[in-house]
């Protein structure tokens, strides 16, 4: 989630913003830090889940959601043994609240790289190494402040529209409207199971093989790409089946070692997985496409230095000697 260091605490809230020099009954200046509350809230619909997402107390969260449904005269949210829900007006309130905290996220990033000019961050996803365009980067400009940022793959468009990074390498698909696109190279998909799986010794599968293997599931992902890693088209036309709820990576290394799912992922040419897993080649199927991502309307000269060097550098594994 976003942070807000410069001070912007508060924004004025209405679907038509009033004049307060000639409005009666002027919108609430809403603390932006409550909005973000509510929406962690929302996210998990358990308040105590939540408290321990903000590190706070729940004590604590209850009053500040309290204030917040003080401050916007409606209750957002519906306390329950079994947890929360939304509220008609908190369903209404979210995606609002959710395009405020990206407003100011993006005010702050636009004022600070207007002050730091020569300040470029650059994202990205597991499994990917970025390395040598980020040298080749800093080679070039070495007076610019070149960072890099890990980023959580269903954070990928999110990371780069709220300006937590400038430019981000990362796997498609997911939505792209507002960005730009630049394809740097492709990885064949595998499937990765265990090593005693019935289909270990094999030199390669197909969807038909493995069209009754459950997948993990990942909560929150964009439809788009877990229809891609599922490989949701079987060839019978079913959806595939899925398996436990994961949230990370070690957690899907984890289930498939133990036997509870197969998954479906990228070979980036490397030996990254664990002693106890098989990566089985998968045909049939579009490799998995790496991408540069930016946002579509930055011109920026170092964002321009950065996709040459990743263009020149980042190729993708060199092919297997036969």
């Amino acid at each position: 989630m976003p942070q807000y260091p410069l001070g912007i605490t508060t924004v004025q809230y209405a679907e038509a913003m009033p004049d307060p020099d000639t409005d009666q009954n002027p919108a609430p200046d809403l603390d932006l830090r409550l909005v973000r509350y509510f929406t962690v809230v929302a996210t998990h619909l358990h308040f105590g889940r939540a408290a321990a997402a903000l590190h706070i107390t729940q004590p604590s969260l209850s009053r500040q959601i309290n204030a917040l449904e003080r401050q916007l005269g409606a209750r957002l949210l519906d306390r329950t043994p079994q947890g929360s829900r939304l509220t008609e007006a908190g369903e209404t309130f979210l995606p609002r609240a959710k395009a405020l905290l990206r407003s100011a996220a993006q005010a702050t990033a636009v004022t600070r790289a207007a002050a730091e000019p020569g300040r470029i961050t650059i994202g990205y996803t597991m499994g990917i190494i970025v390395t040598p365009a980020v040298r080749d980067l800093r080679r070039r400009h070495p007076d610019a402040d070149v960072r890099t940022q890990h980023v959580v793959f269903k954070q990928a468009r999110d990371a780069v529209l709220d300006h937590r990074v400038d430019a981000l390498i990362t796997r498609l698909p997911f939505p792209t409207d507002q960005l730009h696109v630049t394809v740097l190279y492709d990885e064949p998909r595998v499937v990765l199971v265990p090593n005693d799986h019935r289909l270990a010794g094999k030199e390669s599968v197909t969807l038909a093989d493995i069209a009754d293997e459950p997948l993990p599931r990942i909560p929150g992902a964009d439809p788009a790409w877990s229809a891609f890693w599922a490989a949701a088209a079987l060839p019978d036309g079913s959806p595939a089946p899925y398996g436990p709820v994961i949230q990370d990576v070690e957690d899907k290394f984890e289930i498939i070692a133990s036997g509870q799912a197969i998954a479906i992922t990228a070979d980036p040419g490397c030996n990254h997985y664990r002693p106890d897993l098989v990566a089985i080649p998968l045909h049939g199927v579009e490799p998995s496409h790496v991408a540069l991502v930016t946002r579509a309307d930055d011109r920026g000269r170092l964002v321009a230095a950065f996709r040459r060097s990743a263009q020149s550098l980042l190729t993708g594994p060199e092919p297997p000697t036969p």
